[in-house]
């Protein structure tokens, strides 16, 4: 062969079927030891350098000629040649060169089962854009590229399912195992997770839609426990929590017209927003994907389909990762995007683990831990809606009491100590929009609440003194039963009891749904989250009780929102205690007064549940 414009300017005078034979008859060469015009093709496909227009044409020319000859290729014979094709990203090419390029690679798979891993493996390898790419992803054209390159690479994946049967679980297969690192170049993450996405919601979701949402939240919960607790926890413990919100509210005010992307941090409540910190940065990046996906799931009449994998994935990863701090917002934000059906689905199956004995202890106490922070945080709740599954949760315990005998043993009765402690944060945060409305408050009182935290199990000395104190203060404004006796704060509640049960390395306890700290996937989760400060207690000073009943709430079936006032928050700016106060941590008997916390840290908290 000539040079390439003579090249060019002769194969354009052959026909497809010319050209095929032309192709052939160079790859059959090779076994006979001529391989002059097959090293003329694979040097072809190895000019890496920018191509100049009859560059372009010859190597599309080559390639449509393969894709006529792809039964000539021997896997042997033709190592290089597939080498070759396999190593071409799409990345570095135009639409003309991408276009045969895909032909050539679904022609391969489809001609032969020995390629249909080689040709996966070539495309899901495309999910991945090169280093010298990453810059360009951030102007219009390098978008404008990665939607052209998935959209080639999703469409090839589809051809090739269609004719090979075995091709989906093996596509499974490959994605899982070609997932970037955790410390892969966030982009690249990013453009994967998002390739995946493509998969679950395009039109091989149906075959693979399972495997991408699980590797979806496996790739969140990777990134989540990198996230250290020493990160979040209060700065200076000492400092009083109405104190700190005083100040913090302060600088609020003060800082409004500061641009956050200048702040590489910014403190609220003591606590460090994860605004510089890299790895956050890369979980907000996805969980902002991720609810981007939820969100066309839902308007396309998907989402409870989705949910069902993602109920399954929650169960087999998020539930028992101890240390995982936002990758559960997705079931939260999936929850309020529909209650009636996912929410449903999340609240039976919590209650179903927690009352089973099937499941193993940590499951039982960590799914009573996700419910009650879910009801208590979630604002698209109705307070009858809250107060039917308390009523469940009440049962449980009380007949669990019932068939008890003996005092105290925090070890012995973890899951219902677990159960009551539940209870008590619940009502902590909805007493008294219950008992605003007449037929709830009933429903409330007739439950046998006050026979369980008289029974001798004890469970106010046993449970987190500072939950047990926030939620005997609302009950005794209240007047929801008699707060004397068995039921007066005392210094029991900080006695070695709860402490044994709390203790300083327990993993199993916390309250999953705290205050959301990642930046720019905030504003999924912010509307629809009940703050601390949010909160009318039943012993707040005010005669408006009429902005906390839901007017609605007969008429909505017991399925509205509940109705709290829409009070100006600071974003993540978090009203309650982090770390439970106690008598030996914090000396100074004034600042003794427990409050409210919002997650109980494993493993970092001395009262930790």
């Amino acid at each position: 062969m000539g040079a390439v414009g003579d090249e060019h300017a002769e194969m354009e005078d052959i026909s497809d079927s010319e050209l095929s034979h032309h192709v052939r008859e160079a790859l059959k060469s090779v076994l006979l030891g001529d391989t002059d015009d097959y090293d003329h093709i694979v040097g072809n496909m190895h000019n890496n350098k920018r191509l100049g227009p009859d560059e372009v044409a010859m190597l599309v020319t080559i390639l449509r000629g393969l894709s006529g000859a792809v039964s000539y290729i021997d896997v042997v014979h033709h190592r290089i040649l597939l080498s070759s094709i396999c190593n071409m990203s799409l990345w570095n090419y135009g639409p003309d060169v991408m276009d045969a390029l895909i032909e050539l690679v679904v022609a391969l798979a489809t001609s032969n089962g020995k390629y249909v891993d080689l040709c996966l493996d070539m495309l899901v390898c495309n999910f991945i854009p090169p280093i010298n790419f990453l810059e360009i992803l951030k102007q219009p054209r390098g978008l404008a590229k990665k939607d052209q390159i998935l959209g080639r690479v999703h469409s090839a994946l589809k051809g090739i399912a269609d004719l090979v049967p075995l091709a989906p679980s093996r596509l499974e297969q490959i994605v899982r195992e070609r997932v970037p690192s955790a410390h892969s170049k966030d982009a690249q993450i990013v453009v994967y997770v998002e390739a995946m996405l493509l998969l679950e919601g395009g039109d091989m979701g149906e075959l693979v839609g399972n495997t991408m949402i699980f590797e979806l939240m496996n790739r969140l919960i990777d990134l989540d426990v990198e996230i250290g607790w020493d990160e979040i926890l209060l700065d200076d413990p000492n400092k009083g929590i109405f104190e700190m919100e005083l100040e913090d509210m302060a600088r609020s005010v003060n800082e409004t017209e500061i641009d956050m992307e200048d702040e590489p941090v910014r403190e609220y409540s003591g606590r460090k927003v994860l605004w510089g910190n890299v790895v956050a940065q890369k979980l907000d990046t996805l969980m902002v994907l991720a609810f981007d996906h939820l969100g066309s799931c839902f308007k396309s009449g998907r989402l409870v389909k989705v949910f069902e994998t993602l109920l399954q994935s929650f169960q087999s990863t998020v539930l028992n990762a101890y240390k995982s701090k936002f990758a559960q917002f997705v079931m939260f934000y999936a929850c309020s995007l529909d209650p009636e059906d996912c929410g449903t689905q999340f609240v039976s199956r919590l209650v179903e683990i927690f009352g089973s004995t099937v499941y193993p202890q940590d499951w039982r106490m960590s799914a009573v831990c996700y419910l009650a922070s879910y009801l208590a945080r979630a604002k698209f709740l109705s307070a009858s809606y809250v107060t039917t599954v308390l009523e469940s949760l009440v049962g449980w315990c009380y007949n669990y009491c019932e068939n008890q005998i003996g005092g105290i043993h925090p070890k012995h009765h973890r899951v219902f100590y677990a159960g009551c402690q539940a209870i008590m944060y619940v009502l902590c945060f909805r007493l008294r929009s219950i008992l605003a409305i007449p037929p709830l408050k009933s429903q409330l009182v007739n439950m046998p609440l006050e026979q369980i935290l008289k029974h001798s199990l004890n469970p106010l000395e046993v449970c987190l003194p500072s939950i047990v104190d926030e939620f005997l203060r609302q009950a005794k404004a209240a007047h929801l039963f008699r707060v004397s006796g068995n039921f007066a704060f005392n210094d029991l509640l900080e006695s070695e009891l709860s402490r044994a049960f709390g203790g300083f390395e327990r993993l199993d306890l916390f309250f999953p749904f705290d205050p959301y700290l990642l930046r720019k996937s905030d504003r999924f989760i912010r509307p629809n989250f009940i703050y601390w400060s949010m909160v009318r207690t039943t012993y707040d000073d005010d005669d408006d009780d009429e902005s906390i009943s839901d007017e609605n709430e007969a008429e909505d079936g017991g399925r509205g929102p509940m109705s709290f006032e829409d009070d100006e928050f600071d974003m993540n700016l978090n009203k309650m205690s982090i770390t439970p106060r106690n008598s030996f941590m914090f000396g100074n008997e004034q600042h003794r007064k427990m409050q409210m916390p919002s997650r109980i840290r494993p493993s970092t908290s001395p009262e930790s549940l």
